[in-house]
C-alpha cells in the first residue's frame, strides 16, 4: 500500500514540477501527500488485522468450541448447548432446560471455580449472590413455578440476588396444574399478592430457548437448587471451623457421596445410615436454636431457665454427636474404615427363630411355571422331601422375598430361570436354598452395586445348586459372619473379593466354581474353620488368603483344602500375611525352646531358614514354584502345610515364652499349644502369575 502511495507521489503531473510554485504552495503540496499517505496505510493495516483474525478463527476453531462446554461458555455463538426437558402432566407447559442429570466434575467445577471459591462459611451467601449477579439475566425469562401444591407459568421481571429470590408476574394464558386442589387465576394472583410477587429461585425451572441467551440463567438456577437441596445444611452457618475454605471442608465431600450413592457404590445400610442421621441432625437443630432463643429472650433468671439451660447443653453435646457420625461417613478416607464396620454388623436381620404355629414352609420360587414343570417338581422335589404333614407351600416370584419370609427350618426352592434383585440376602435363620435345576439354569444376578450379596448368621445354613452373579460391587459377593454355611454345586461370578469367612465362623464349601474377585477368591480371618473341597478358584486377584493369626488375641484357623483346583489367578494360589518382625522373634526364643525345636524336625529347620525378614508391605514366594507347573501343583501341598504349621509352632512358642516371663510356668500345655488343624492334599496349582504360595509381610 505504502509503496502504491509513493508511486503517487513521484508520479505527479508535469506540470507541477515545471509550475512555478508560489510561497507556501509547497508545504500545502506535501501535506496533502503526506495525508493520503496516511489514509492508505490505515486501511491497508485493517485490512490485515482482518486476515489475521480469519487465521485465528480457523486455526483456534476447537479452542472455542471447547468453551461451550463450560458453565461460562461464550454467549455470542447462536444456539443452546442444554437438553430440553418436556413436563409430565396434562397441562401443555411448555418445554424446559433440563439441567438436573449434569455430571459430577461439572458441578464440582461449578461450585469450585464459579460460585464458591475459597470463601467461608459465613461468606456463601454473598458468593453465591456474587456469582448469580455475574450470570444470571436480571429479567425477561419464563419459568415454572414448582411446588408441592401446584405448577404454574411465569414470568421474571427482577431478581434479588442476596435472598436468591424472583419477582414474577403470571403469563397470559394462565397455565397451572395443581394436585389436590383447585386454584383459579384469580387465586392465584392473590397468592403472589401475598408473597408481593416474589418466590424462591429454587422453585424455578427456565422455560427452554433455542437461542441459547438463558443457557447460563438455567444452569445457574440449578446449580443455586442442587447446593441448598443436597449440599448445605441449616447447622453449617455455626461451623467452628469457619476460618477453612467450605468447598474443601464440606462441598467436595458431599458432592462425592451424592454422587457415590447415585450411582450404587455406597452400602444401602450405610446410605439410610446417613439419610437418617441428616433427618436427625435437622430435627435436633431445630429444637436445639428454639431452645435457645427462648432463653435469649427471657430476662429473668428463675429456676426453669436453669433447666432449660441444662437442656440446652445435652441437646448441643447430642448435636455435636450427629454431626461428628454425618462426617466420618461423609469423608471417603473415613467411610469404611469407620462408618461401615459400625454400621455392617447392623446389617443382617435378627433371626426370628421358629414359627409360633410350629409349622414349616416350603417357599417355591419361581416367575413363571407351566402345569408341566409344577408337576415335575412335585414328583422329583416336594413329594419325596416335604411331603410331611408338618410342611406347607408358599409360591414367590422373587427370591429375595421368599428368603425374607423365612423363619427357622423353612426350605427356599427356586425353580430355573434368571432372577434379578434389588438388596443382599441376609440369612440369620437356619434355612435351606437351593435350586431346581441344573446350577446354570438357576441364576440370580445382584443389581445393586453397593452391598454384599449374601450376609450369613444363620446357625446351620446351606445353599446348593445355585448361581450367583455380582457387577460392579463395593463388598464381597459372600460372607459368613458367625454360624455355620454349607454350599455345595454353586457357581459364584465375584466382581471385589469373593467368600469371606469371618472370625468363629464356619464355612463348609464343596464342588463350588468361584472367579472374578479383584481381591482373594476365599478370604479366612482368624478362629474361623474353612472346609474346601472339589472347587475351582480361578481368575481372582489371589486364590486363597489367610488372615494373619499370630496375635495372642487371635486363635488359630482350621483349615482344609483337599483336591481344589486353584488356577489363573493374577498372584498366588495361596498367600499367607504375617508380620515382617516374626523371624526375628522367632530368633529370640528358639534358644529357649532348643527342645521343642527338635521334638518338631524338619517343619522347624525349613522354618529356620529365614535369617533377614524382608521389607515391610513385601511379598515373598517360593522359589520352587517358579519352576515348570508340573512341580507346582504336586509339591504346593506340602510346602503350603509346612508353612502353616511353622508359622503355628512359632506362635505357641511366643505364647509359652510369655507366660514364663509373668511366671505362670503351670500353664495348660494343651490350651498354649494349640495347632492349626490343617489338611491339605490332592489340590492343583496351574498358571498363577506369582506362584502356588506366597508370603505378604506387612
Amino acid at each position: 500500500m505504502s509503496e502504491e502511495v509513493v508511486g503517487e507521489i513521484l508520479e505527479l503531473p508535469q506540470s507541477q514540477h515545471e509550475h512555478k510554485q508560489m510561497p507556501g504552495e509547497e508545504e500545502e503540496a506535501v501535506a496533502q501527500a503526506t495525508e493520503i499517505s496516511i489514509e492508505s496505510l490505515e486501511e491497508g493495516n485493517v485490512q490485515f488485522q482482518d486476515e489475521v483474525s480469519a487465521v485465528k478463527q480457523v486455526l483456534f476453531l476447537d479452542q472455542d468450541d471447547d468453551s461451550s462446554n463450560s458453565d461460562y461458555g461464550s454467549h455470542d455463538k447462536p444456539g443452546t448447548v442444554l437438553q430440553r426437558l418436556v413436563p409430565d402432566g396434562n397441562v401443555l407447559f411448555p418445554d424446559i432446560f433440563q439441567t438436573n442429570q449434569l455430571l459430577f466434575y461439572e458441578r464440582f467445577k461449578a461450585y469450585q471455580d464459579y460460585m464458591l471459591g475459597d470463601c467461608r462459611t459465613s461468606e456463601v451467601k454473598d458468593f453465591t449472590a456474587e456469582y448469580l449477579e455475574k450470570v444470571l439475566e436480571p429479567s425477561g425469562w419464563q419459568a415454572v413455578w414448582r411446588t408441592e401444591v401446584f405448577e404454574v407459568l411465569i414470568e421474571v421481571v427482577d431478581v434479588e440476588y442476596l435472598v436468591l429470590k424472583a419477582a414474577v408476574e403470571l403469563v397470559t394464558p394462565f397455565l397451572c396444574e395443581t394436585k389436590g386442589c383447585e386454584l383459579t387465576e384469580e387465586s392465584m394472583k392473590d397468592l403472589l399478592e401475598a408473597k408481593e410477587h416474589k418466590v424462591p429461585l429454587q422453585e424455578l425451572y427456565v422455560v427452554y430457548d433455542e437461542s441459547g441467551e438463558f443457557d447460563q440463567t438455567a444452569l445457574a438456577v440449578e446449580h443455586v437448587r442442587f447446593f441448598y437441596k443436597h449440599i448445605w445444611r441449616s447447622w453449617d452457618e455455626e461451623d467452628e471451623d469457619d476460618d477453612f475454605d467450605y468447598f474443601v471442608r464440606c462441598v467436595e465431600p458431599r458432592l462425592r457421596l451424592y454422587y457415590d450413592i447415585l450411582e450404587d457404590r455406597v452400602p444401602s445400610g450405610l446410605v439410610a445410615e446417613y439419610r437418617s442421621l441428616v433427618s436427625q441432625c435437622e430435627e435436633k437443630y431445630k429444637e436445639f436454636t428454639s431452645l435457645r432463643n427462648c432463653i435469649s429472650n427471657s430476662d429473668s433468671e428463675s429456676e426453669l431457665d436453669n433447666v432449660s439451660m441444662v437442656e440446652g447443653l445435652k441437646m448441643y453435646d447430642d448435636l455435636e454427636s450427629l454431626k461428628r457420625k454425618l462426617k466420618i461417613i461423609e469423608n471417603p478416607l473415613l467411610r469404611y474404615v469407620l462408618g461401615y464396620q459400625v454400621n455392617s454388623g447392623l446389617q443382617s436381620n435378627r433371626a426370628k427363630g421358629p414359627r409360633p404355629t410350629g409349622e414349616r414352609v416350603v417357599h417355591v420360587v419361581s416367575s413363571s411355571m407351566t402345569v408341566s414343570q409344577l408337576q415335575t417338581l412335585m414328583r422329583d422335589k416336594l413329594c419325596p422331601d416335604f411331603s410331611g404333614e408338618e410342611f406347607e407351600l408358599q409360591f414367590h416370584s422373587d427370591p429375595l422375598a421368599a428368603v425374607n419370609a423365612c423363619y427357622e427350618g423353612d426350605v427356599v426352592v427356586i425353580c430355573p430361570g434368571h432372577y434379578s434383585v434389588n438388596g443382599s440376602f441376609s440369612i440369620p435363620d437356619s434355612i435351606e436354598l437351593e435350586g431346581f435345576g441344573l446350577t446354570d439354569e438357576v441364576v440370580i444376578e445382584k443389581l445393586g452395586k453397593g452391598d454384599i450379596f449374601l450376609d450369613l448368621t444363620g446357625a446351620n445354613v446351606k445353599i446348593s445348586n445355585l448361581k450367583f452373579v455380582q457387577h460392579d460391587a463395593v463388598e464381597g459377593i459372600l460372607c459368613v459372619r458367625q454360624g455355620k454355611t454349607v454350599m455345595e454345586n454353586c457357581v459364584l461370578q465375584c466382581e471385589t473379593t469373593g467368600v469371606t469367612v469371618r472370625t468363629s465362623a464356619e464355612l463348609f464349601m464343596n464342588i463350588c466354581d468361584l472367579y472374578g474377585a479383584k481381591g482373594a477368591g476365599v478370604e479366612i480371618y482368624p478362629g474361623s474353620t474353612c472346609s474346601l473341597v472339589g472347587n475351582g478358584i480361578h481368575h481372582c486377584k489371589e486364590g486363597i488368603l489367610i488372615k494373619d493369626f499370630t496375635d495372642e488375641f487371635y486363635t488359630m484357623p482350621k483349615i482344609t483344602m483337599m483336591n481344589n483346583v486353584i488356577h489363573n489367578n493374577e498372584g498366588y494360589g495361596v498367600i499367607l500375611v504375617k508380620p515382617a518382625d516374626l523371624p526375628r522373634m522367632k530368633k529370640t526364643t528358639e534358644e529357649d525352646f532348643q527342645d521343642e525345636s527338635k521334638e518338631n524336625g524338619g517343619q522347624k529347620k525349613e522354618a529356620d531358614e529365614e535369617e533377614v525378614p524382608p521389607a515391610e508391605g513385601c511379598v515373598e514366594g517360593n522359589n520352587q514354584f517358579r519352576e515348570p507347573h508340573t512341580q507346582e501343583h504336586t509339591e504346593g501341598n506340602d510346602v503350603i502345610t509346612n508353612e502353616l504349621v511353622a508359622t503355628s509352632s512359632k506362635k505357641s512358642q511366643l505364647q509359652k515364652k510369655k507366660m514364663i516371663e509373668l511366671g505362670l510356668t503351670m500353664a495348660d500345655d494343651d490350651l498354649m499349644s494349640q495347632e492349626m488343624f490343617v489338611s491339605i492334599n490332592g489340590n492343583h496349582f496351574k498358571r498363577n502369575g506369582k506362584g502356588s504360595f506366597g508370603t505378604f509381610f506387612y
